[in-house]
């Protein structure tokens, strides 16, 4: 089964203080649902279409672990902390073979 990668989006980020409170939650969540983070951050450089906004990229052992991280309970907490306190865009994506 190939591995599977989260690729997540913060289009725009309206209170800092609800990201922070997601952030604190959503990453230990992602962890112990066997998620490993690759990237965080904004990008160094975006060329062409590419627009400046903070990413993750999140590595999962298949697209149903990381399905089963978004849907677990510890994601969904976060999920509430953050509430309307951010634009974003997720895409689960399963790896080339």
């Amino acid at each position: 089964m190939p591995k599977a990668y989260w690729i997540n989006t913060f289009r725009v980020i309206t209170d800092q203080g609800r990201f922070a409170a997601y952030a604190e939650l959503a990453g230990p969540a992602m962890e112990a649902a066997g998620g490993r983070f690759l990237v965080r951050g904004l990008p160094a450089r975006a060329f062409e279409s590419g627009v400046v906004e903070r990413t993750t990229l999140i590595e999962f052992p298949s697209v149903d672990a990381a399905v089963a991280a978004y849907d677990s309970p510890a994601y969904q907490e976060a999920l509430r902390a953050l509430g309307d306190g951010a634009e974003r865009d997720v895409r689960i994506v399963e790896a080339l073979p």
